[in-house]
């Protein structure tokens, strides 16, 4: 019993030992453990609480998954400050002289540290103004588009469709221009382009086209919003050119290269069903040769601008890979 004694007490006085001081705080193995187990404790408790929002708001249903990821992060950096601040204060350190500590180490490396404290108010500034969500689809102005999967203090996560993670600097998404796909309405128009040959009858290929459209699951059938349309929009140099106007399914919007890639597919096939012709451009070739007498001969090798023969009526494909794309 006097040796578990001699231990305990060995035990407080090796915590109570002093390491270093801090003005005129001793700091000790002891201190050091309260400081790690009160941040420890603050991020269960900080786990506890964002479970327990999850739950209520599951069980409520009244706020939209963004706002509830916003409110759990929101929730997270207070508790982990205010645990911060009580770890600080258990040691010893008086708030007052740590604060002008902070206030003069800020300045020293505040340039170096610019971009992330800039970075972490564009986050903060991202969860309060909820013009970018966590499910929302977006296109960077450098071209990258993809899904927001998380929003983190320094940078947020981009899914893209090909299932690659991108790491973008929040204060991109402040700075930049950013095209939210869908911010308010998950409902969206695309016009897939295409050309016939001249002569070919407009009321034909409008009705094979939109027969098209009916095809592709990625169509939106809503009558609130308006049916798939087919605009003649140039009279091209050699093709009659329009444009497939179509609205998407919700599920749809975030697909955009396989979406068009499905109408692409079920147009073409729509034309070769019913023999419009699809042109490419041809030109007329006048080639100049000198005779042995001396006299010019001209061959002319003229082709018009439009198609050539219709090509037999194949079999209709059994499967359009991209209308399953999601």
């Amino acid at each position: 019993m006097d040796q578990v004694v001699t231990a305990i007490s060995e035990a407080f006085r090796w915590l109570e030992k002093e390491i270093f001081t801090v003005g005129e705080t001793a700091i000790t193995y002891g201190s050091i453990f309260r400081f790690v187990a009160i941040i420890i404790a603050a991020l269960i408790i900080s786990r506890v609480v964002q479970q327990a929002l999850q739950r209520y708001t599951d069980f409520r249903n009244t706020m939209a998954p963004s706002s509830v990821y916003a409110l759990k992060r929101i929730t997270h950096y207070i508790i982990l400050l205010v645990g911060f601040m009580v770890a600080i204060s258990s040691i010893g350190i008086d708030m007052t002289k740590f604060a002008i500590f902070a206030s003069a180490l800020g300045v020293g490396v505040g340039f170096g540290l610019q971009n992330l404290i800039s970075n972490f108010t564009s986050g903060i500034m991202l969860l309060f103004e909820k013009t970018l969500k966590v499910g929302d689809f977006v296109e960077l102005e450098s071209g990258v588009t993809g899904e927001v999967k998380e929003i983190n203090i320094r940078s947020t996560i981009i899914t893209t469709n090909d299932n690659i993670d991108i790491i973008v600097p929040n204060s991109e998404f402040v700075s930049g221009r950013v095209t939210n796909w869908t911010m308010r309405d998950t409902y969206r128009r695309i016009k897939v382009p295409f050309g016939v040959a001249y002569g070919t009858d407009k009321e034909l290929v409008k009705r094979a086209v939109l027969e098209a459209a009916d095809r592709v699951p990625h169509t939106l059938t809503d009558t609130s919003h308006r049916p798939p349309q087919v605009w003649l929009v140039e009279f091209g140099e050699s093709s009659l050119n329009f444009e497939l106007v179509v609205w998407l399914r919700p599920d749809a919007v975030n697909r955009p290269g396989a979406v068009q890639a499905a109408f692409l597919w079920e147009i073409h096939t729509a034309l070769i069903e019913n023999n419009i012709q699809i042109p490419f451009p041809q030109r007329d070739l006048h080639i100049k040769s000198w005779q042995a007498d001396g006299t010019i001969r001209t061959l002319q090798g003229k082709d018009s601008a439009s198609a050539p023969e219709p090509e037999p009526e194949p079999e209709r494909p059994s499967k359009n890979d991209a209308a399953e794309e999601f």
